[in-house]
């Protein structure tokens, strides 16, 4: 498979059976070859993400020093601002090119759970900044819900069946500024070859070149959404939980060529994570003679544990 497949969530949610399955069909075929698709009809709307880049691009312009002030020391980098070259994929120990801010859940009637996340950190510089941080958090958590929904009933299970894991879910709306590159780098690059921790991840900025997703073959194919689109892909929870049913693929953000080592490049992703009580076992429908299981049992915030010291991000 040499291109990323387009679906649309307005099929999924629309009364007719047919184009709901037709959602089903597709996405989760897609899933199960290259593990990435580009989504039409989420629930960002234009102004919103306008709002969103404005922000984000105020945010990273802000003085060093100022961002700094954010970083929040012993949360593994889990809320506010992280600095350059902070994180590097796993088995890698050259840091990625990047600087990022973390937003986290905003827990709805639980306060044993509120007490489990690090508060949301707040900017006081930009006034709109975490209001509108807010507000996207939200939206790409419902687009995530539905998009989760259509992915139950691929695995035959009941269809709200990971609603009641990720209601108040350890999720991160992740805003990433890619600087312009000053010096060759040596070895690194904007975000080297990793798989993603979580269930699903939603992706805003995914319009230009940058992104690339490893097909079954071991080939690096172009991973490009239209303006309307999100990159939606599988992380390494669903995989283990559909016992590797569902690809997590790896993909990566290469450095651009010379001529362009001058310019920014942003991008958005949108981490849905559910509660860390939540059972990763592998699913027994996903279990056959030719299917055995692969995964050893294990929880969604063990696994979390794991995959944050291995990155760095945790000591």
């Amino acid at each position: 498979m040499n291109k990323i497949p387009s679906v649309n969530l307005e099929d999924f949610l629309s009364n007719d059976p047919n184009k709901k399955q037709k959602f089903i069909n597709e996405i989760g075929h897609a899933y199960e070859t290259i593990g990435f698709v580009a989504l039409k009809g989420h629930f960002l709307d234009d102004t919103l993400v306008n709002n969103l880049y404005s922000e984000i691009k105020n945010f990273f312009e802000l003085p060093v020093e100022t961002k700094e002030k954010y970083e929040i020391p012993g949360i593994g980098g889990q809320r506010g601002y992280v600095s350059f070259g902070k994180e590097s994929a796993k088995g890698k120990k050259e840091g990625d090119l990047k600087e990022f801010w973390h937003f986290g859940q905003y827990v709805e009637d639980d306060a044993e759970r509120a007490k489990e996340y690090p508060e949301n950190v707040l900017v006081n510089e930009l006034t709109k900044f975490n209001e509108v941080g807010k507000e996207t958090y939200k939206m790409l958590e419902k687009t995530a819900k539905y998009v989760l929904r259509s992915l139950a009933l691929h695995l035959s299970l009941e269809e709200t069946y990971f609603d009641q894991y990720i209601k108040n879910g350890n999720s991160i709306l992740r805003p990433i500024h890619y600087p312009p590159i000053a010096t060759e780098p040596k070895g690194a690059e904007r975000a080297a070859a990793h798989g993603d921790i979580n269930l699903i991840t939603l992706l805003m900025g995914a319009q230009g070149k940058g992104l690339q997703v490893q097909n079954h073959n071991g080939d690096w194919i172009d991973a490009m959404a239209e303006p309307d689109e999100l990159m939606i892909n599988v992380g390494d929870m669903l995989a283990r939980h559909s016992n590797n049913k569902l690809k997590s693929t790896i993909h990566r953000v290469t450095n651009p060529p010379k001529e362009m080592w001058g310019t920014s490049r942003y991008s958005i992703p949108f981490f849905m994570h559910p509660i860390s009580e939540m059972k990763l076992d592998v699913l027994e429908n996903c279990i056959d003679s030719k299917n055995p299981k692969q995964f050893e049992d294990i929880t969604a915030g063990e696994f979390l544990e794991q995959r944050l010291l291995e990155l760095g991000l945790k000591k």
